[in-house]
């Protein structure tokens, strides 16, 4: 276990995305010193304390080397999804390991197995397994489940989210919740091999989020239930690759087995305060 003052140089990658941003924001309001691990410099946010590295990517382990070079603790977040992702993951950890981190903080997915019914899921239990194998000295997961503001993205421009989603419940999570939670376990101590779960305070059917977007929004939206196969039919027409289509229907058909249903008190013990429910997050 280190003192907090131990976590030395941190580097936080996705530094210009919506969770990595604000990982970076309140380590720098923290007082700080880090170093944003970017694709295009312009886009990285202007912060004190921060330094900014580029790498083409997580495949380019030359370029994470170079770009770890001296960092203690890497916070990484997960590539976009590819059908490679697991392999660029595994050459970033490695690349992390040869640059000398000692400690990486994982952005992983709830309830991520060899069998996990969502299929990216899968990348985020095999990208674990290839940190606990890497010989990193430390290492957490923080195991997320979906973000609340992907679900109105989910309705189509007539009001409906179609999936394979059932009756299931997901308890769809805030980025700030992760966010003030991630900037908690990458700078305090404590927290080597713990893996937490960070979920918001409820499990809501897709039905009930429905009708929470309709109060919040005045707009009638409403869930239809598919079938595995209309699922996998509707989405055949927008030209995807096979790996990616499937991995939009796993996420729903995953609700539906109740795999993303958990309730954690996570989030509330590591930052003191309660996460957003999905219905003050649509009100705010």
């Amino acid at each position: 276990m280190h003192s907090p003052s131990d976590n030395g140089l941190i580097a936080v990658t996705g530094a210009t995305g919506g969770v990595g941003g604000r990982v970076a924001r309140r380590l720098a309001e923290r007082g700080v010193t880090q170093r944003l691990v970017v694709l295009d410099e312009s886009r990285a946010p202007e912060l004190d304390g921060a330094q900014v590295r580029v790498a083409s990517g997580y495949a380019d382990g030359d370029g994470m080397r170079g770009a770890l070079d001296g960092v203690r603790t890497l916070f990484l977040i997960p590539a976009h999804e590819t059908k490679d992702r697991v392999a660029e993951h595994a050459t970033a950890i490695d690349a992390a390991v040869t640059a000398g981190v000692q400690r990486i903080v994982y952005l992983s997915f709830l309830d991520a197995t060899a069998e996990s019914t969502f299929t990216f899921g899968r990348d985020h239990w095999h990208t674990e397994q290839h940190i606990r194998a890497s010989g990193i000295p430390e290492f957490t997961f923080l195991r997320m489940s979906m973000y609340m503001d992907f679900i109105p993205l989910m309705a189509s421009g007539d009001g409906v989210i179609a999936g394979p989603a059932g009756d299931g419940r997901v308890s769809v999570v805030a980025r700030d919740d992760i966010a003030d939670a991630a900037a908690v376990v990458l700078t305090e101590a404590g927290h080597a091999g713990a893996t937490y779960d960070m979920t918001g305070p409820e499990a809501l059917t897709m039905a009930e989020m429905a009708a929470e977007i309709s109060r919040a929004t005045g707009r009638d939206v409403v869930f239809r239930n598919e079938t595995l196969e209309e699922a996998y039919q509707s989405r055949s027409s927008f030209g995807a690759a096979d790996w990616e289509v499937e991995g939009w229907v796993t996420s729903y058909a995953a609700i539906a087995t109740g795999e993303w249903s958990k309730v954690s008190g996570d989030i509330r013990r590591l930052t003191g305060h309660e996460p957003i429910s999905f219905a003050e997050y649509l009100r705010r």
